[in-house]
C-alpha cells in the first residue's frame, strides 16, 4: 500500500508539472496562430493517461502477485494498441505535422498562401489536424497537416508581404514602341497602389520606380513586360486589373496598335 501510495503521488506531481509547462507553450502558440487554445487540451488529457499508465505499470511490476497478471493483459492490450495505431496512423501523421507546423510557423493565420499551386487564398484557422484555406470566393479548402507538411508553400506574408507584379502588353510592329512605354510608365505612376521599392541606391543610381522591358518579337506583336509593386498580393491584383483598363484606353486614344490574330479565307469554286 505505501508502494502504492508513494508511485501514485510521484506521477501526480509530475503530471502537474508538466501539465504547466505544456500549458504556457500551448498558450503561446495559440497567441500567435490567433487560434483557440482548446484546439489542443486533448493534449494535455493524452499526456494525463500516458502518465497513470506508466504510474499503473510499475506498480503491477514491483508487486510478485501483480506482475503474471499485469505481463498478460498488457500483451493483450498491446496487440489491440498495434491494431488501433496502424488504422489510426493516418490521423497521428496530421497530429505530428499540426505540432510541427505550431512549432516552425511555416503558415500563420491570416497569411496569403498557395500550397501544390493548387490552392490558393488565406489561412483561416490551424488546427493539430487540419488547416482551412478561405479562397477570394468564400470558398474554404480542409487541407490535412501531413499534406501541408509535404508539399512546397509559397507564402507572401511570410519576412516581407510588399509583391513585384508583372504586368504583359503587347503592341503592332508599327507602333512606336518608345510613346507605348512612356504612357504604360505614366498610367502606373498615377496609380494609388503602387509603391516605390527601389533601395537608396537604386535611386542615387536613377533607376526608374517602374521598369519595362522588352520581352521579345512574337508572330504579329513585340511583348512588354513592365514590373509594378504592391504592398501585398491583393493590392496587386487590384492595381493590375485598373491598369490593364486605363493602358488599354490610352492606346486607343493615342493610335498604339494593339495586335490580334487574321485569317485570310480563300473560298474556290469547282468547276462544273
Amino acid at each position: 500500500m505505501i508502494l502504492v501510495v508513494v508511485v501514485s503521488l510521484v506521477a501526480f506531481i509530475i503530471l502537474k508539472i508538466l501539465r504547466f509547462l505544456l500549458g504556457k507553450f500551448l498558450n503561446r502558440s495559440s497567441k500567435i496562430l490567433n487560434v483557440d487554445p482548446t484546439h489542443y487540451y486533448f493534449l494535455k488529457n493524452a499526456l494525463s493517461f500516458v502518465v497513470y499508465l506508466t504510474a499503473l505499470i510499475v506498480i503491477m511490476y514491483s508487486i510478485p502477485e501483480l506482475r503474471q497478471f499485469g505481463v498478460t493483459l498488457f500483451a493483450g492490450a498491446g496487440i489491440l494498441a498495434a491494431i488501433i495505431g496502424f488504422a489510426s496512423q493516418a490521423a497521428f501523421a496530421n497530429i505530428i505535422s499540426g505540432i510541427f507546423i505550431v512549432i516552425f510557423k511555416p503558415v500563420r493565420v491570416g497569411d496569403t498562401v498557395e500550397i501544390a499551386k493548387q490552392f490558393f487564398g488565406t489561412v483561416e484557422d490551424i488546427t493539430l489536424r487540419h488547416t482551412v484555406i478561405q479562397d477570394i470566393e468564400n470558398k474554404r479548402f480542409i487541407i490535412p497537416n501531413s499534406v501541408m507538411s509535404s508539399e512546397v508553400i509559397h507564402n507572401f506574408h511570410i519576412n516581407d508581404e510588399k509583391v513585384g507584379n508583372q504586368v504583359y502588353f503587347g503592341i503592332g510592329y508599327s507602333a512606336n514602341i518608345d510613346h507605348a512605354m512612356d504612357i504604360i510608365r505614366e498610367e502606373a505612376m498615377k496609380h494609388p497602389l503602387l509603391i516605390d521599392a527601389r533601395t537608396e541606391e537604386d535611386i542615387e543610381a536613377g533607376f526608374p520606380q517602374v521598369i519595362i522591358r522588352v520581352l521579345s518579337w512574337a508572330d504579329s506583336s513585340i511583348q512588354l513586360r513592365a514590373t509594378l509593386w504592391s504592398a501585398n498580393p491583393a493590392e496587386g491584383f487590384q492595381m493590375k486589373c485598373d491598369l490593364l483598363k486605363s493602358i488599354k484606353e490610352r492606346f486607343d486614344r493615342e493610335g498604339i496598335e494593339i495586335p490580334f490574330p487574321h485569317r485570310k479565307v480563300i473560298l474556290q469554286k469547282e468547276d462544273g
